[in-house]
Formats: structure tokens, sequence, C-alpha cells
């Protein structure tokens, strides 16, 4: 019973630290994934997902999805969508989560959340990377001018007025310079498709 406990508690424990854990988190340290079932019963962990387990106690934030899809699939970069989403640049509430990976990754295969694959070569897939602390899970996410790029350059699944509002109101907010701008306007190939209006927004 002695064992029992002790193995629960370092359960907590590692919840405590990494947000979110999967039963392959115990793996390797002698403790059985009933343990998951029997904190959950007690009412100390709370499955947050198909293998996603996390404290009961802990504050659920607004984007508690992206520290999940993390957990399962941690190759992928929040994009397009998603992370305008994250950095407050869209009024689009976006009903799955829009993930880049690499061309030749394998396809996810997850239920919840649900997901939204684009895929990249590795070049524009590892370029303007920010991380992010959600739920203690260190979270990938493009940031706000390779952002923009990548929703010029996927304007056919977005649609062109989504990256226009978040050019507006990435410019207007100054959350990137029009160097970096238009460094990932060229890395993703969009600058002629870019250029008019960066420069009306610019001289705006």
């Amino acid at each position: 019973m002695e064992g029992n406990v002790t193995n629960q508690e370092r359960v907590l424990c590692l919840a405590r630290e990494r947000g979110i854990v999967r039963p392959r988190d115990l793996q390797g340290q002698g403790i059985a994934r009933e343990t998951l079932r029997r904190l959950c019963e007690r009412g100390l962990l709370e499955r947050s997902g198909r293998g996603l387990y996390r404290l009961a106690s802990a504050p659920l934030t607004e984007h508690h999805s992206l520290a999940a899809v993390t957990k399962l699939v941690p190759q992928g970069v929040i994009c397009l969508l998603s992370a305008l989403r994250f950095h407050d640049l869209t009024t689009q509430e976006p009903h799955e989560i829009w993930l880049a990976l690499p061309l030749r990754s394998h396809q996810p295969k997850i239920e919840y959340p649900p997901l939204q694959i684009v895929r990249m070569n590795a070049a524009t897939h590892e370029a303007g990377i920010e991380t992010h602390e959600i739920e203690k899970v260190p979270v990938r996410v493009f940031g706000v001018a390779k952002t923009i790029a990548d929703c010029f350059k996927y304007r056919s699944l977005v649609g062109l007025d989504v990256a226009l509002e978040a050019l507006r109101e990435g410019w207007r907010e100054r959350r990137f310079t029009s160097d970096e701008l238009w460094h990932y306007a060229r890395l993703c190939r969009v600058a002629n498709v870019m250029r008019p209006y960066i420069e009306a927004t610019v001289a705006s």
C-alpha cells in the first residue's frame, strides 16, 4: 500500500512539473498506468484528452488545447489561424488546431483536439518559432511576422481577408518591423504577392 501511495505522489509531482502527463511519461520509472486511473478516481487528476492527464486543481487556460496538442505531437508548430488567435490578431475562432509539420513526417493519429495539418519544407517549418509556456508546457508557435507571411502563402486555406486583417492589425500594434515581414515574405516565396499590401499598409 505504501508503495502505491509513493507512486501516486510521484505522478502528482510529475503533473505539477509538466502540466500535462502522458502514460509514456511513467515508462522506465516503475509506475503502472493503473496509477493514473486511481488518481482520477480520487479526484486528484483529470483526463483532459485521450492519453492526457492534468491536475484536477490546476487552472484551465483558454489555450489548453495548444498545450495538449504539443504533448501529443511535439514536432508540430502552431500556425496560421491558431497562431493568429494565440497572438490575438484575428476575430476568427478556429474549430481545429492548425499545426505545421515537416513534409515527410508521419500523420498524427489523435482524436482530440481536432487538427488541421499544414506541411512545410524544413526551411519554413523551422523559421520564426517562438516558445511560449502554456500550463507549464513549452509550446512552439510561429511568431507574428512569420504567421502573416504563412497566411498569404496559404491564403486559399485561410482566406485573403484573414491575412489582410492580421497584416493591418499587426502593423498598427507594432508587432513586427517591415524588415522582419519582408524576410519571411521572401522565405515563404510570397514577396511579390504581399508587396502591394505591405506598401499600402506601411504608407497608411
